[in-house]
């Protein structure tokens, strides 16, 4: 059964407490028991904001395929905070929420669109630029392998 890789993230309201809902509704929808890493603050990435970020990261083996649970997470960050993820002007805008497949065991997507019309790249085309995005995939799952670039979490890091 292929192991999932997902960040979680806010910077807007009870950090805590959006995550923590975050969580719960993704392993009650999944029906899974995910592994969390600590949280960790960091600056918003990308974009100028007083507000930082707090991350964790989940990993859990699931039997959905890679479309079919982005499609499931995706479902479940619009339902906690509908609001865009981007200003008009396309620039990152702060957020409730931010839920992100990082990987999905080994399997290397170059572009594909789900079934609900969203977006898949796997790996994450940005993780290996995203300290909260290694820091927590490195303490839940140090072993794994980019299967492009045979990068492990440590190996991005010393690189960033």
């Amino acid at each position: 059964m292929p192991t999932a890789y997902i960040n979680i993230g806010s910077n807007q309201g009870d950090r805590r407490a959006n995550i923590a809902r975050a969580v719960a509704l993704i392993a009650d929808t999944l029906n899974i028991k995910p592994q969390l890493s600590s949280a960790i603050e960091s600056e918003p990435w990308g974009y100028n904001s007083d507000s930082p970020y707090l991350n964790i990261g989940l990993v859990f083996d699931t039997r959905l395929s890679p479309e079919a649970l982005l499609d499931a997470l995706l479902s479940i960050e619009r339902y906690i905070s509908p609001a865009s993820h981007r200003k008009p002007d396309g620039s990152y805008a702060d957020r409730l929420i931010d839920i992100d497949l990082i990987a999905y065991g080994d399997t290397a997507i170059d572009m594909t669109l789900t079934p609900a019309g969203n977006s898949l790249t796997l790996p994450h085309p940005r993780m290996h630029l995203r300290e909260f995005v290694l820091l927590p995939m490195l303490r839940l799952a140090p072993e794994w392998t980019h299967p492009v670039t045979g990068l492990t979490p440590a190996d991005m890091l010393h690189q960033l």
